[in-house]
């Protein structure tokens, strides 16, 4: 699956003028920060939308391959019920410093290549993990496709908020 991010449309973020944004480009977060810091995360944060419409945040594992951030879940998970019902989905860093935040929609990957591929990775970021497991029945993967980025750095907020939309 491949997706370029780096194509979105660049530009501040629409806060309150109370905090002080600039409103010029000057400053702009670049994708290549952004994608250093979904690279480097070990751990993300999902949520997502239960029936009752009420919200439901996790930490999952997941992995950063080729501008798509993936994370698997056994199918009678909470978030994965959720996901399925409505794919709707916010997933952010753990960091309220260096800031990443992806809106979008959560799409199951079935491509038998494309889970070989996000296995062998999983391997890679997380010792332990069996590069020859395959997903079974019970285990969904989810990428996740943006609709809107947001990114900042707590040191530099007012100058270097940044957003874009696909």
């Amino acid at each position: 699956m491949q997706f370029n991010l780096a194509k979105g449309k660049r530009k501040r973020p629409a806060f309150a003028k109370d905090y002080g944004i600039q409103e010029n480009e000057e400053g702009l977060i670049s994708w290549d920060w952004v994608d250093e810091q979904l690279l480097s995360a070990r751990n993300y944060w999902v949520t997502s939308v239960r029936s009752d419409q009420k919200p439901h945040a996790v930490p999952v594992w997941g992995i950063y391959l080729d501008q798509i951030v993936y994370f698997g879940s056994n199918r009678s998970a909470q978030k994965t019920k959720n996901l399925l019902k409505n794919p709707a989905i916010s997933l952010h860093l753990e960091s309220g410093d260096d800031v990443v935040i992806i809106e979008g929609t959560a799409k199951v990957v079935t491509d038998p290549e494309d889970l070989k591929q996000i296995a062998t990775v999983y391997h890679r970021k997380y010792p332990g993990y069996d590069p020859e497991l395959t997903f079974d029945e019970n285990t969904v993967i989810f990428a996740v496709l943006p609709h809107k980025v947001f990114a900042w750095t707590e040191q530099n907020f007012i100058h270097d908020a940044t957003s874009w939309v696909f």
